[in-house]
Protein backbone atom coordinates (compact mmCIF):
# COMPACT_ATOMS: atom_id res chain seq x y z
CA UNK A 1 0.00 0.00 0.00
CA UNK A 2 1.49 3.34 -1.07
CA UNK A 3 1.44 6.59 0.84
CA UNK A 4 0.80 7.28 4.50
CA UNK A 5 -2.41 7.99 6.34
CA UNK A 6 -3.03 10.66 8.99
CA UNK A 7 -3.35 9.27 12.49
CA UNK A 8 -6.33 11.32 13.68
CA UNK A 9 -8.94 8.96 12.26
CA UNK A 10 -9.50 5.28 13.03
CA UNK A 11 -8.59 3.08 10.09
CA UNK A 12 -12.21 1.94 9.78
CA UNK A 13 -13.26 5.45 8.73
CA UNK A 14 -10.63 6.21 6.09
CA UNK A 15 -13.07 5.37 3.37
CA UNK A 16 -16.84 5.73 3.52
CA UNK A 17 -19.83 5.71 1.22
CA UNK A 18 -22.01 8.79 1.43
CA UNK A 19 -25.57 8.82 2.74
CA UNK A 20 -27.75 9.33 -0.34
CA UNK A 21 -31.50 9.81 -0.25
CA UNK A 22 -33.41 7.10 -2.13
CA UNK A 23 -30.15 5.27 -2.79
CA UNK A 24 -28.40 3.98 0.33
CA UNK A 25 -31.30 2.07 1.79
CA UNK A 26 -30.75 -1.22 3.61
CA UNK A 27 -30.88 -3.31 0.42
CA UNK A 28 -28.24 -1.19 -1.30
CA UNK A 29 -26.05 -1.31 1.79
CA UNK A 30 -26.24 -5.12 2.00
CA UNK A 31 -25.29 -5.32 -1.67
CA UNK A 32 -22.38 -2.88 -1.29
CA UNK A 33 -21.12 -4.76 1.75
CA UNK A 34 -20.63 -7.82 -0.46
CA UNK A 35 -18.13 -5.78 -2.48
CA UNK A 36 -16.31 -4.01 0.37
CA UNK A 37 -16.10 -5.38 3.89
CA UNK A 38 -14.23 -2.41 5.36
CA UNK A 39 -15.77 0.83 4.08
CA UNK A 40 -17.99 2.71 6.52
CA UNK A 41 -21.60 2.72 5.30
CA UNK A 42 -24.30 5.30 6.07
CA UNK A 43 -28.05 5.15 6.09
CA UNK A 44 -30.07 7.60 4.10
CA UNK A 45 -30.85 10.75 6.07
CA UNK A 46 -33.62 9.87 8.52
CA UNK A 47 -35.72 12.78 9.81
CA UNK A 48 -35.70 13.22 13.56
CA UNK A 49 -39.46 12.73 13.80
CA UNK A 50 -39.24 9.35 12.08
CA UNK A 51 -36.85 8.11 14.76
CA UNK A 52 -38.83 9.49 17.69
CA UNK A 53 -42.39 8.95 16.50
CA UNK A 54 -42.30 6.81 13.36
CA UNK A 55 -41.98 3.13 12.61
CA UNK A 56 -38.57 2.44 14.12
CA UNK A 57 -38.68 -1.14 12.95
CA UNK A 58 -38.62 0.20 9.39
CA UNK A 59 -36.44 3.28 9.69
CA UNK A 60 -33.75 1.67 11.85
CA UNK A 61 -33.76 -1.75 10.19
CA UNK A 62 -30.47 -3.18 9.01
CA UNK A 63 -28.74 -6.51 8.63
CA UNK A 64 -25.79 -7.12 10.99
CA UNK A 65 -23.65 -7.77 7.90
CA UNK A 66 -23.89 -4.05 7.06
CA UNK A 67 -21.65 -3.04 9.97
CA UNK A 68 -19.74 -0.80 10.35
CA UNK A 69 -22.86 1.29 9.80
CA UNK A 70 -23.58 4.90 10.76
CA UNK A 71 -26.95 6.61 10.84
CA UNK A 72 -27.50 10.10 9.46
CA UNK A 73 -30.21 12.18 11.10
CA UNK A 74 -31.88 15.42 10.08
CA UNK A 75 -33.14 17.68 12.83
CA UNK A 76 -32.52 20.83 14.85
CA UNK A 77 -33.97 20.31 18.33
CA UNK A 78 -31.12 19.57 20.78
CA UNK A 79 -33.24 17.74 23.32
CA UNK A 80 -35.00 15.59 20.77
CA UNK A 81 -31.74 14.87 18.97
CA UNK A 82 -30.22 13.68 22.24
CA UNK A 83 -33.11 11.25 22.68
CA UNK A 84 -32.76 10.11 19.07
CA UNK A 85 -29.03 9.58 19.58
CA UNK A 86 -29.75 7.27 22.51
CA UNK A 87 -32.20 5.28 20.37
CA UNK A 88 -29.67 5.06 17.54
CA UNK A 89 -26.89 3.93 19.87
CA UNK A 90 -29.13 1.33 21.49
CA UNK A 91 -30.01 0.03 18.02
CA UNK A 92 -26.34 -0.77 17.44
CA UNK A 93 -25.23 1.90 14.98
CA UNK A 94 -21.56 2.81 15.30
CA UNK A 95 -22.03 6.57 14.76
CA UNK A 96 -24.72 9.24 14.46
CA UNK A 97 -24.19 11.94 11.85
CA UNK A 98 -26.03 15.25 11.77
CA UNK A 99 -26.95 16.44 8.27
CA UNK A 100 -26.06 20.10 7.79
CA UNK A 101 -25.59 19.90 4.05
CA UNK A 102 -28.82 18.88 2.28
CA UNK A 103 -30.29 21.84 0.32
CA UNK A 104 -33.69 20.30 -0.40
CA UNK A 105 -36.61 22.75 0.01
CA UNK A 106 -38.54 20.03 1.84
CA UNK A 107 -35.67 19.63 4.27
CA UNK A 108 -35.43 23.38 4.77
CA UNK A 109 -39.09 23.48 5.77
CA UNK A 110 -38.25 21.03 8.54
CA UNK A 111 -35.43 23.34 9.66
CA UNK A 112 -32.60 20.95 9.06
CA UNK A 113 -30.00 20.31 6.40
CA UNK A 114 -27.88 23.03 4.81
CA UNK A 115 -29.98 25.92 6.14
CA UNK A 116 -28.58 25.13 9.60
CA UNK A 117 -25.17 26.40 8.52
CA UNK A 118 -26.75 29.84 8.98
CA UNK A 119 -27.31 28.93 12.66
CA UNK A 120 -23.93 27.60 13.82
CA UNK A 121 -24.70 28.05 17.52
CA UNK A 122 -27.84 25.94 17.18
CA UNK A 123 -25.90 23.22 15.41
CA UNK A 124 -23.32 23.29 18.21
CA UNK A 125 -26.09 22.94 20.78
CA UNK A 126 -27.41 19.92 18.88
CA UNK A 127 -23.96 18.33 18.69
CA UNK A 128 -23.30 18.97 22.37
CA UNK A 129 -26.64 17.45 23.43
CA UNK A 130 -26.05 14.33 21.36
CA UNK A 131 -22.42 13.95 22.45
CA UNK A 132 -23.44 14.13 26.10
CA UNK A 133 -26.18 11.54 25.56
CA UNK A 134 -24.18 8.74 23.91
CA UNK A 135 -20.73 7.21 23.78
CA UNK A 136 -20.74 6.56 20.03
CA UNK A 137 -19.19 9.29 17.85
CA UNK A 138 -21.35 12.27 16.95
CA UNK A 139 -20.31 13.69 13.59
CA UNK A 140 -21.44 16.47 11.26
CA UNK A 141 -21.75 16.51 7.45
CA UNK A 142 -21.64 20.07 6.14
CA UNK A 143 -20.85 22.19 3.09
CA UNK A 144 -18.48 25.09 2.55
CA UNK A 145 -21.31 27.55 3.02
CA UNK A 146 -24.77 28.50 1.81
CA UNK A 147 -25.94 31.24 -0.56
CA UNK A 148 -23.91 34.39 0.06
CA UNK A 149 -22.87 33.25 3.54
CA UNK A 150 -19.87 31.36 2.27
CA UNK A 151 -16.78 33.17 3.49
CA UNK A 152 -13.86 31.14 4.78
CA UNK A 153 -14.04 33.07 8.04
CA UNK A 154 -17.65 31.98 8.56
CA UNK A 155 -16.78 28.38 7.70
CA UNK A 156 -13.88 28.26 10.15
CA UNK A 157 -16.08 29.72 12.88
CA UNK A 158 -18.75 27.12 12.16
CA UNK A 159 -16.20 24.30 12.38
CA UNK A 160 -14.66 25.65 15.59
CA UNK A 161 -18.05 25.71 17.27
CA UNK A 162 -18.80 22.11 16.28
CA UNK A 163 -15.38 20.89 17.37
CA UNK A 164 -15.75 22.55 20.76
CA UNK A 165 -19.26 21.09 21.12
CA UNK A 166 -17.96 17.54 20.77
CA UNK A 167 -18.05 16.79 17.05
CA UNK A 168 -15.86 13.72 16.63
CA UNK A 169 -15.42 14.09 12.88
CA UNK A 170 -16.37 16.57 10.17
CA UNK A 171 -17.45 15.39 6.74
CA UNK A 172 -17.04 18.32 4.40
CA UNK A 173 -18.73 18.39 1.00
CA UNK A 174 -16.33 20.66 -0.90
CA UNK A 175 -19.08 22.79 -2.45
CA UNK A 176 -21.34 25.52 -1.17
CA UNK A 177 -25.11 25.08 -1.38
CA UNK A 178 -27.68 27.37 -2.91
CA UNK A 179 -30.87 27.19 -0.87
CA UNK A 180 -32.87 29.06 -3.51
CA UNK A 181 -32.72 28.76 -7.28
CA UNK A 182 -31.08 25.33 -7.56
CA UNK A 183 -32.62 21.90 -7.12
CA UNK A 184 -30.92 19.30 -4.91
CA UNK A 185 -29.65 17.61 -8.08
CA UNK A 186 -28.24 20.89 -9.41
CA UNK A 187 -26.62 21.52 -6.03
CA UNK A 188 -24.59 18.36 -6.57
CA UNK A 189 -23.06 19.71 -9.78
CA UNK A 190 -23.39 23.45 -10.36
CA UNK A 191 -21.67 25.01 -7.33
CA UNK A 192 -17.97 24.57 -8.11
CA UNK A 193 -15.82 22.23 -6.09
CA UNK A 194 -13.18 23.93 -3.97
CA UNK A 195 -10.92 21.35 -2.37
CA UNK A 196 -8.49 24.14 -1.50
CA UNK A 197 -10.95 25.62 0.98
CA UNK A 198 -11.56 22.18 2.43
CA UNK A 199 -7.81 21.65 2.84
CA UNK A 200 -7.59 24.98 4.61
CA UNK A 201 -10.18 23.74 7.12
CA UNK A 202 -8.08 20.67 7.84
CA UNK A 203 -4.96 22.81 8.19
CA UNK A 204 -6.74 25.09 10.66
CA UNK A 205 -7.97 22.15 12.76
CA UNK A 206 -5.19 19.56 12.69
CA UNK A 207 -6.66 17.60 15.62
CA UNK A 208 -10.18 17.38 14.17
CA UNK A 209 -10.61 14.47 11.74
CA UNK A 210 -11.85 15.86 8.43
CA UNK A 211 -13.32 13.68 5.68
CA UNK A 212 -13.65 15.15 2.20
CA UNK A 213 -16.68 14.49 0.00
CA UNK A 214 -17.93 15.75 -3.35
CA UNK A 215 -16.98 15.07 -6.96
CA UNK A 216 -14.53 12.25 -6.25
CA UNK A 217 -14.77 10.07 -9.39
CA UNK A 218 -12.60 7.05 -8.61
CA UNK A 219 -10.25 5.36 -6.15
CA UNK A 220 -7.11 6.99 -7.54
CA UNK A 221 -8.56 10.43 -6.81
CA UNK A 222 -9.77 9.27 -3.42
CA UNK A 223 -6.33 7.95 -2.51
CA UNK A 224 -4.68 11.24 -3.46
CA UNK A 225 -7.06 13.11 -1.14
CA UNK A 226 -5.73 11.08 1.77
CA UNK A 227 -2.52 13.06 1.54
CA UNK A 228 -4.51 16.09 2.77
CA UNK A 229 -7.48 14.67 4.65
CA UNK A 230 -8.11 12.03 7.27
CA UNK A 231 -10.67 10.23 5.15
CA UNK A 232 -12.59 10.27 1.90
CA UNK A 233 -16.26 9.72 1.19
CA UNK A 234 -17.50 8.52 -2.20
CA UNK A 235 -21.06 9.24 -3.26
CA UNK A 236 -22.47 8.82 -6.75
CA UNK A 237 -19.42 7.00 -8.11
CA UNK A 238 -19.90 4.31 -5.48
CA UNK A 239 -23.57 3.85 -6.32
CA UNK A 240 -23.56 4.20 -10.09
CA UNK A 241 -20.47 2.03 -10.62
CA UNK A 242 -20.46 -0.09 -7.46
CA UNK A 243 -17.73 -2.47 -8.56
CA UNK A 244 -15.27 0.41 -8.21
CA UNK A 245 -15.41 -0.53 -4.52
CA UNK A 246 -13.91 -3.97 -5.13
CA UNK A 247 -10.37 -2.70 -4.52
CA UNK A 248 -11.19 -0.49 -1.53
CA UNK A 249 -10.31 -3.07 1.10
CA UNK A 250 -6.91 -3.77 -0.45
CA UNK A 251 -5.93 -0.20 -1.32
CA UNK A 252 -7.24 1.64 1.72
CA UNK A 253 -7.13 -0.97 4.47
CA UNK A 254 -4.38 -3.36 3.45
CA UNK A 255 -6.75 -6.33 3.31
CA UNK A 256 -5.53 -9.55 1.74
CA UNK A 257 -9.05 -10.78 1.04
CA UNK A 258 -9.59 -11.91 -2.52
CA UNK A 259 -11.45 -9.41 -4.68
CA UNK A 260 -14.93 -10.82 -5.40
CA UNK A 261 -15.97 -11.32 -9.01
CA UNK A 262 -19.13 -9.54 -10.13
CA UNK A 263 -21.05 -12.77 -10.70
CA UNK A 264 -19.98 -14.02 -7.27
CA UNK A 265 -21.41 -10.83 -5.73
CA UNK A 266 -24.80 -11.53 -7.31
CA UNK A 267 -24.71 -15.14 -6.19
CA UNK A 268 -23.95 -14.01 -2.64
CA UNK A 269 -26.80 -11.49 -2.81
CA UNK A 270 -29.40 -14.03 -3.92
CA UNK A 271 -30.04 -15.66 -0.51
CA UNK A 272 -30.63 -12.21 1.00
CA UNK A 273 -32.96 -11.30 -1.88
CA UNK A 274 -34.94 -14.51 -1.44
CA UNK A 275 -35.35 -13.91 2.29
CA UNK A 276 -36.60 -10.40 1.65
CA UNK A 277 -38.99 -11.55 -1.06
CA UNK A 278 -40.43 -14.06 1.40
CA UNK A 279 -41.09 -11.16 3.77
CA UNK A 280 -42.99 -9.24 1.11
CA UNK A 281 -40.27 -6.85 -0.05
CA UNK A 282 -40.80 -6.02 -3.76
CA UNK A 283 -38.10 -7.28 -6.11
CA UNK A 284 -37.67 -3.82 -7.63
CA UNK A 285 -36.74 -2.36 -4.23
CA UNK A 286 -33.65 -4.57 -4.23
CA UNK A 287 -32.80 -5.24 -7.87
CA UNK A 288 -32.68 -1.54 -8.82
CA UNK A 289 -29.44 -1.22 -6.86
CA UNK A 290 -27.73 -3.86 -9.02
CA UNK A 291 -28.16 -2.17 -12.40
CA UNK A 292 -24.69 -0.59 -12.43
CA UNK A 293 -22.69 -3.65 -11.34
CA UNK A 294 -21.39 -4.43 -14.84
CA UNK A 295 -20.94 -0.82 -16.00
CA UNK A 296 -17.89 -0.54 -18.22
CA UNK A 297 -17.85 -4.27 -18.97
CA UNK A 298 -18.97 -6.25 -22.03
CA UNK A 299 -22.60 -7.15 -21.52
CA UNK A 300 -23.40 -4.20 -19.25
CA UNK A 301 -26.18 -3.00 -21.52
CA UNK A 302 -27.69 -6.47 -21.74
CA UNK A 303 -27.54 -6.85 -17.94
CA UNK A 304 -29.45 -3.61 -17.47
CA UNK A 305 -31.96 -4.51 -20.17
CA UNK A 306 -32.70 -7.98 -18.83
CA UNK A 307 -33.17 -6.64 -15.32
CA UNK A 308 -35.24 -3.63 -16.35
CA UNK A 309 -37.54 -5.61 -18.62
CA UNK A 310 -37.91 -8.39 -16.07
CA UNK A 311 -38.80 -6.00 -13.28
CA UNK A 312 -41.75 -4.81 -15.37
CA UNK A 313 -43.21 -8.33 -15.37
CA UNK A 314 -45.68 -9.15 -12.58
CA UNK A 315 -44.49 -11.97 -10.38
CA UNK A 316 -40.79 -11.63 -11.22
CA UNK A 317 -38.57 -13.14 -8.56
CA UNK A 318 -35.05 -14.32 -7.85
CA UNK A 319 -35.02 -16.27 -11.10
CA UNK A 320 -34.74 -12.95 -12.93
CA UNK A 321 -31.28 -12.40 -11.45
CA UNK A 322 -30.24 -15.95 -12.25
CA UNK A 323 -31.34 -15.47 -15.86
CA UNK A 324 -29.45 -12.17 -16.10
CA UNK A 325 -26.30 -13.81 -14.70
CA UNK A 326 -26.66 -16.66 -17.20
CA UNK A 327 -26.83 -14.11 -20.03
CA UNK A 328 -23.64 -12.45 -18.80
CA UNK A 329 -21.82 -15.76 -18.44
CA UNK A 330 -22.91 -16.81 -21.93
CA UNK A 331 -21.46 -13.60 -23.35
CA UNK A 332 -18.22 -14.32 -21.54
CA UNK A 333 -17.96 -17.80 -23.02
CA UNK A 334 -18.66 -16.46 -26.51
CA UNK A 335 -16.02 -13.73 -26.26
Amino acid sequence: MNGSFPSALPAAHRFSIAPMMDWTDRHARYFLRLITREALLYTEMIPLGAILFGDRGRFLAYDPAEQPLALQVGGSDPGQLAEAARIVADAGFCEINLNVGCPSPRVQKGRFGACLMLEPELVAACVSAMAEAVSIPVTVKARLGVDEADSQEALLRFVALQRDAGCARLVLHARKAWLHGLSPKQNRDIPPLDYGRARAVKAAFPDLPVVVNGGIPDLDSAFRHLQSFDGVMLGRAAYQTPYVLAEVDRRFFGSQRAIPERVAVIQAFLPYLERQLAQGVPLRAMARHLLGLFNGQPGARKWRRVLSEGLACPGAGAELLRDAVAEIEELGRAA
